[in-house]
């Protein structure tokens, strides 16, 4: 009986098929395969560059937090998906997301013009 083949080896059949879905922020990103010293061929995500943080730009709008908010329900409000709120975290100089949403009435940066991105008119 033949072994089940591993997820990454049944993309490597699928010609462009990609391991993360079209809203995950590493769905653009570049897959490398290192070679492990035993042969084992290994896939990983190659690094993700940011856009530079410009929130003096016609490619942001400015969102005032409000108390009880969560990155979660900012993607949903400005890109109509919950998963999105990794576009609005790009955008913002913050290593945990939760620190998006963490000072109600702290003014936070929405992207409008990044790639993958849209962009609702809620901005305040």
């Amino acid at each position: 009986m033949a072994e089940p083949q591993p997820y990454e080896s049944a993309l490597d059949a699928i010609p462009g098929a990609h391991p993360y879905p079209r809203s995950s922020r590493y769905h653009d990103a570049e897959i490398g395969i290192h070679t492990q010293p035993d042969g084992t061929p290994v896939r990983y995500v190659k690094r993700r560059l940011l856009p530079p943080l410009s929130a003096d730009t016609d490619e942001t709008r400015t969102h005032t937090v409000s108390s009880g908010e969560r990155p979660d329900h900012l993607g949903q409000r400005y890109f109509g998906d919950p998963a999105a709120w990794w576009r609005i975290a790009d955008a913002n100089p913050v290593l945990d997301p939760r620190e998006l949403t963490a000072e109600p009435g702290h003014d936070i940066a929405i992207p409008d013009g990044f790639p993958g991105g849209g962009g609702g008119g809620h901005g305040r």
